[in-house]
């Protein structure tokens, strides 16, 4: 993730620097989505940020995406799963089924977070469904990874590092979150 923070920061940079303020609120967007999953307080911010620079663009999909990334930052309170199911109809709506799978792992996310095993199976069901085509297939191993789940035997996808480490970086930010928030 940190690798991804300094990446999207970048991005954000470079376009401010060209003066592409669509790219730059994409950048801003995904640099909150980042920090959502290891820094809530920073992704607060960014989040903030990333609004302000939306409410010049017309960009419904990463405004949606924005609001995952919220999701993400809220992993394991209580109303992350009410929010998730209205946001899964604005992005059905919107035609966005790119989206869905992300959004389904920040319900894994979450549901991991707070140990609920059986919310934690109703995801992954979803997700399954929603990447049964072959497209963004990862997003189930990095949610069984967050669930401390056996892998899909059927998978196909090659990590840049060994599976064991990608697994153990994913669940560990689970178990950061847990302490975070006492569980």
């Amino acid at each position: 993730m940190d690798r991804a923070i300094a990446a999207f920061d970048a991005a954000r940079t470079e376009a401010e620097q060209h003066n592409a303020p669509g790219e730059r609120a994409i950048a801003q967007t995904l640099l909150s989505l980042a920090c959502a999953f290891t820094d809530p307080a920073r992704a607060d911010d960014e989040l903030a940020l990333a609004h302000q620079l939306l409410g010049q663009l017309d960009q419904r999909a990463t405004t949606l995406l924005a609001q995952v990334a919220a999701l993400v930052r809220d992993a394991g309170t209580d109303d992350v799963t009410d929010r998730a199911t209205v946001l899964r109809t604005e992005i059905t709506v919107a035609g966005l089924a790119w989206l869905t799978p992300l959004l389904e792992t920040a319900l894994a996310f979450h549901h991991a977070v707070r140990g609920a095993q059986d919310d934690l199976t109703a995801t992954f069901d979803r997700l399954r469904e929603a990447t049964a085509n072959g497209d963004f297939t990862y997003y189930i191993h990095i949610a069984t990874a967050m669930g401390d789940l056996s892998q899909p035997s059927e998978s196909a996808i090659q990590w840049l590092d060994d599976e064991p480490t990608v697994r153990a970086r994913w669940r560990s930010l689970v178990t950061a979150r847990q302490h975070h928030l006492g569980y």
